[in-house]
């Protein structure tokens, strides 16, 4: 899996990418109830724009990407200095109010993320396979505090097509992948888009505290 994503940045095989903030991250984040000045971790991160934008809202954001390639097209189509350092599995970099942090996700642990107050997912869930995605789900809990809480995207494709990356995920297996640790709330369905046949998703997570 790792090679194969690699590779996708390496080739421009990155469809996935949107040249556009997401209009959900613009509809729905205002009316989440995020606290003013909370670090945002967003897992699987490429080189999304919507990390700029919530960095624009005075949000602090932590990226993690694998792809070494996705990283540095980030940087270099920012504006500013570029600081680098190494922390124990990831090399860091920050430019402006997003660091970006190239590893894997599964490595990054509670220690690092705690000032990590909020979350949002376009592309980490979907692009995992079912057998990876309770791990994620379990993972991203451990590291989000009680009252942490973020939007989460996922899609459904056309009847019949269950290939992927991106993979489907329906509303029954979020609730059954999340509902655990989080209170789960579905905000909306887009409509599904003419050629691909897929359909997104629109949740709002809230990181359960002891004993809720």
């Amino acid at each position: 899996m790792v090679e194969d994503w690699r590779q996708r940045w390496q080739q421009g095989r990155i469809g996935f990418h949107r040249e556009a903030v997401h209009p959900a991250l613009e509809h729905h984040w205002p009316g989440l109830g995020v606290d003013e000045g909370a670090k945002v971790l967003v897992p699987l991160c490429g080189k999304s724009l919507d990390m700029r934008w919530l960095a624009d809202r005075g949000h602090p954001v932590l990226g993690i990407e694998l792809a070494e390639e996705a990283i540095e097209q980030f940087l270099a189509e920012g504006a500013g200095e570029v600081s680098r350092y190494h922390h124990a599995h990831f090399a860091v970099s920050r430019q402006g109010n997003v660091e970006l942090w190239c590893g894997d996700f599964f490595h990054f642990h509670i220690d690092e993320a705690a000032e990590i107050g909020a979350f949002y997912d376009r592309a980490a869930l979907i692009a995992l396979p079912e057998a990876a995605r309770q791990r994620y789900a379990f993972h991203l809990a451990q590291l989000l505090p009680p009252g942490a809480r973020g939007l989460l995207i996922t899609l459904t494709r056309a009847p019949g097509d269950s290939g992927g990356p991106p993979y489907e995920v329906t509303a029954n297996e979020v609730h059954e992948r999340f509902s655990p640790n989080f209170e789960v709330t579905h905000l909306e369905d887009g409509e599904r888009e003419p050629g691909s046949g897929f359909r997104e998703s629109i949740w709002k997570l809230v990181r359960r505290g002891p004993g809720r």
